[in-house]
């Protein structure tokens, strides 16, 4: 069960009641506003929190709907109150997801000359276009990681050539906070720990921190030797997903934050002549 959102084992409430009034609490919502939300009253809500009234499945998910709890979550939701999960957690490369790959394969390649990935609820790199490897690979060093946050924070990976190394993993730091929030994924705390862990580190990144920023966008810049490229990003989402790992990937896109990137992207993706 999440470690982020469950009440200790030992509790003589029930799982599902635990496991709602967390989810309420954690979207600061009163029984009061999630009952009136719901359309049922606020006592047979404090009766299902307590263990006192059980749910029935549509009602799990009429109140999981209305705290936007995530698929997965839902999932353990309705095991908790003796119900099957609802929804799957299938694999990118089942057939059914077939014209899911090719809108992310679409999108990749439009995505050209510049980088284009797709990551995991971890911040894992699933896919990525022909781009990514061309601009990232010489900022790499000698550790390989395919998770994007251990690059940025592993101060043997991508992060030696991060200009304003600070300033990106602060805002990425921040990233990791607000989905803490969204979702209580505890693969997440996992890795915010890890990253935490890493040398030079700000300790105050522990918290949640709104982060301070001047310039309207945030673009990392990279150096290293006479080389130096600058890119902001975007992150897109499936905007109606019916499927734990669809609701949980991320396309991050790159652009270019000045021209001199833009051209060197540009002249990295022309054909290389080889003379005979």
């Amino acid at each position: 069960m999440n470690t982020l959102l469950g009440f200790p084992e030992s509790s003589a409430t029930p799982a599902f009641g635990r496991l709602l009034k967390q989810w309420r609490n954690s979207r600061h919502k009163s029984q009061l506003t999630l009952a009136t939300e719901a359309g049922i009253s606020t006592r047979h809500l404090s009766f299902l929190e307590t263990g006192r009234a059980q749910p029935s499945r549509e009602m799990v998910q009429l109140l999981t709907g209305m705290l936007d709890v995530p698929l997965g979550e839902r999932n353990a939701l309705l095991v908790s109150a003796g119900y099957a999960p609802m929804y799957g957690h299938r694999s990118l490369s089942a057939p059914e997801l077939e014209p899911v790959r090719r809108a992310l394969e679409l999108m990749l390649r439009q995505q050209e000359p510049y980088p284009a990935l797709v990551l995991d609820a971890q911040w894992n790199i699933v896919m990525h276009n022909a781009a990514s490897k061309r601009i990232f690979e010489p900022f790499k060093n000698g550790t390989y990681t395919p998770n994007v946050m251990r690059k940025v924070f592993d101060p043997e990976a991508l992060r030696p050539f991060i200009v304003n190394w600070q300033e990106i993993g602060a805002c990425m730091m921040h990233s990791i906070h607000r989905e803490l929030a969204a979702t209580g994924n505890a693969d997440l705390v996992q890795l915010r720990d890890e990253l935490l862990a890493y040398p030079g580190v700000p300790a105050r990144w522990r918290t949640a921190d709104a982060v301070s920023a001047v310039d309207p966008l945030v673009a990392m810049q990279l150096r290293r030797g006479d080389v130096s490229m600058a890119f902001f990003s975007t992150i897109t989402q499936f905007a109606t997903p019916r499927d734990v790992t669809l609701q949980q990937l991320k396309i991050e896109c790159f652009f270019p934050a000045d021209c001199e990137t833009e051209q060197l992207s540009r002249r990295l993706a022309e054909p290389q002549t080889i003379a005979v």
